[in-house]
């Protein structure tokens, strides 16, 4: 039974959506009356990030969000693993802070673990039909994903989706070691190697962001996916 959910918000340098992050997810209602816990990870941003959640907790103090402040830029990853050890919820789950995706999915992703009674469930951007148009980064996604179910022995669509909603005593056995993108391929390795994981995926809706909008992953983090995949694999 999940009585609470922790959603980890890291973000480095997103004061163009980070209060639309937060009011949509301080909003969220999730299903079943599971309370939210909301942990924003500022991960020593540059610009107004961090005023500007300073100033929206202050202006919604019953919201339930932390922030905790990296003193040093470290990288997405690193700032995921702080959330991870600092999640006090049953499950957790990772929530970038732009608006590539929808937190209302987040329902389905939790409707998928209590129905089918599983550890982890993650939300496939390709799933769906319209997900997305077939751009450079699906292809990328899309070998990186065939590579780690090649590598783990797992069948999923999106190894390298945001949303992933683990069972959190399980998050917080792995020892994690990536401090940027490469995170996503060493969890993903690291929870296929669990005894007994039970596992499972969903669509979810995804806006892409281009690099003007503040992407910041690029084609060397592809490089250093590829070499995590075969790191942690075996």
């Amino acid at each position: 039974m999940i009585k609470k959910l922790s959603i980890i918000i890291p973000a480095y340098n997103e004061e163009k959506t980070i209060v639309q992050v937060l009011e949509t997810i301080s909003k969220l209602e999730l299903v079943h009356g599971i309370e939210k816990e909301i942990l924003v990870i500022n991960d020593s941003s540059s610009d107004q990030t961090k005023l500007l959640t300073e100033n929206f907790l202050k202006a919604n103090p019953t919201s339930g969000i932390q922030l905790h402040n990296q003193e040093v830029n470290q990288g997405k990853g690193a700032a995921l693993h702080h959330g991870i050890q600092q999640a006090t919820g049953d499950y957790l789950i990772p929530q970038d802070a732009d608006l590539e995706l929808d937190p209302k999915d987040i329902n389905k992703l939790l409707e998928k673990v209590i129905q089918e009674n599983l550890k982890v469930v993650y939300g496939s951007r390709f799933l769906a039909a319209k997900n997305p148009n077939k751009n450079a980064s699906y292809y990328a996604n899309s070998f990186l994903t065939k590579l780690s179910n090649l590598c783990n022995g797992w069948k999923i669509t999106d190894m390298e989706t945001c949303y992933k909603l683990i069972d959190s005593s399980i998050a917080k056995s792995l020892s994690l070691k990536e401090k940027r993108f490469g995170f996503e391929p060493e969890i993903t390795a690291k929870l296929a190697k669990v005894k007994g994981i039970t596992y499972g995926e969903v669509p979810v809706e995804y806006t892409f962001r281009t690099y003007e909008e503040g992407k910041k992953i690029g084609w060397q983090d592809g490089v250093k996916a590829i070499f995590c995949i075969l790191k942690y694999s075996f």
